[in-house]
């Protein structure tokens, strides 16, 4: 039979603590594993070992996030969060625009000269036409068919982003 790993947080230690002693203190022998089972959860809060693990499976999944991505990506940034060079690697290039992408404002529509000065303030590499294109490309801006308006389009940014963001950030204080 293969273990499932389940998480249990706990909000008072000391209540779980007591709880549990209390319920260890008033047995003669030793619980088996499955009694040990139903105490800690007991303990915590649920009714028993199944109350627990129904909880856990239900509950929704945190999004793992790639630390050796963020790592790579975040090295294509200096110290003020400005994009140094284009990363060559594809897998790296949508991080990098989804970082532009957070420090355009919601909701707000850019003129085409406007864009081309914020681009070319977050990456000193000198090619705002190529950040510009693939931003629109990868669906993160949306542009007028006369190309002159901007706008970013609201969606959720992939779980690397906070991480990349305060990488970012810590390097520049």
């Amino acid at each position: 039979m293969s273990r499932q790993t389940l998480s249990l947080t706990i909000a008072d230690l000391s209540a779980f603590a007591k709880t549990l002693r209390a319920e260890i203190t008033t047995r003669d022998t030793p619980p088996s594993h499955v009694e040990m089972l139903n105490m800690l959860a007991r303990s915590a809060g649920f009714r028993n070992y199944q109350h627990l693990k129904a909880a856990t499976e239900n509950a929704p999944k945190a999004e793992a996030i790639d630390l050796i991505l963020v790592e790579k990506v975040g090295r294509h940034f200096d110290a003020d969060g400005v994009l140094l060079r284009w990363p060559a690697k594809n897998s790296l290039q949508p991080l990098c625009l989804w970082a532009l992408w957070a420090r355009m404002e919601p909701g707000h529509d850019y003129s085409d000269r406007d864009n081309t000065d914020l681009l070319n303030a977050w990456a000193s590499f000198g090619d705002h036409a190529l950040l510009r294109r693939a931003m629109v490309d990868m669906g993160y801006v949306t542009r007028t068919p006369d190309g002159r308006t901007y706008r970013r389009i609201e969606q959720k940014p992939p779980a690397e982003l906070s991480a990349l963001l305060k990488r970012i950030t810590q390097v520049a204080e």
